[in-house]
């Protein structure tokens, strides 16, 4: 994708919980909003970003429920 043209620059992996498989990207659009896209098998429980993301990055994203998917709610 290309920023210049108003499209998304993937800035992070998404790494899944085994500690090591990308499961998806985070995304920065030229507008400064932030979104996740997932791999071709969807949502997966995520443990990290790598690099890792600023504490208002996480929370645009919803970081804390993305390592909940498919898991306890709580």
């Amino acid at each position: 994708m290309n920023d210049g043209k108003g499209e998304g620059v993937a800035i992070a992996n998404l790494i899944g919980a085994d500690g090591y498989s990308v499961v998806g990207w985070v995304y920065r659009w030229s507008t400064g909003e932030h979104a996740v896209m997932w791999d071709v098998y969807g949502p997966k429980p995520v443990s990290e970003t790598r690099p890792d993301l600023s504490a208002e990055q996480k929370q645009e994203i919803g970081f804390g429920a993305l390592t909940r998917i498919g898991g306890n709610s709580r």
